[in-house]
């Protein structure tokens, strides 16, 4: 028996492209970290969770309306979690197919084209640019905004 057959079968190779549209698409709920690594992987669970309670701060929004200090602290949790997956989509498109398959397809050549950039590769950078940018500015804004007003109301309380 040789060395080579020893070793750990090499799992199907990982596609950079998409792997950064998933991130664009799905990032938010980890479609691209269950891509690259599976149900077991703790950052999966990670943007489940703040996901799911950004949008359980819209649905405060709609119910209880503007008002809602906890709606204040959640839906902020939406927008930093899709600007994290856009910037982690950004992040597998800029990497060199040396970088991509020595992270994520170990056992495969520098080269294989599984890390290859093309124009598709591309489409996906500039959206999750272009969405991260919105989310984050947004998730920012709408926070400082709420802050800012509620500091107003409770100064109006005291001086009065």
């Amino acid at each position: 028996m040789t060395t080579s057959s020893l070793s750990a079968p090499t799992r199907k190779p990982r596609n950079k492209t998409v792997a950064a549209w998933l991130a664009f698409v799905g990032g938010a709920f980890g479609w691209h970290r269950l891509y690259l690594h599976g149900w077991l992987d703790v950052w999966v669970w990670a943007h489940v969770i703040a996901t799911a309670l950004g949008l359980w701060g819209v649905d405060r929004v709609f119910a209880y309306g503007q008002d809602d200090k906890l709606s204040w602290l959640l839906l902020p949790l939406l927008g930093f979690s899709i600007a994290a997956a856009c910037l982690t989509g950004i992040l597998y498109a800029l990497a060199t197919p040396e970088q991509w398959n020595a992270t994520h397809n170990p056992g495969h050549p520098p080269e294989s084209p599984a890390g290859s950039t093309n124009w598709l590769t591309i489409g996906a950078l500039v959206l999750a640019l272009m969405l991260g940018a919105i989310a984050l500015i947004s998730g920012l804004a709408f926070g400082f905004q709420r802050y800012f007003e509620y500091q107003i109301e409770e100064g109006l309380k005291l001086s009065q």
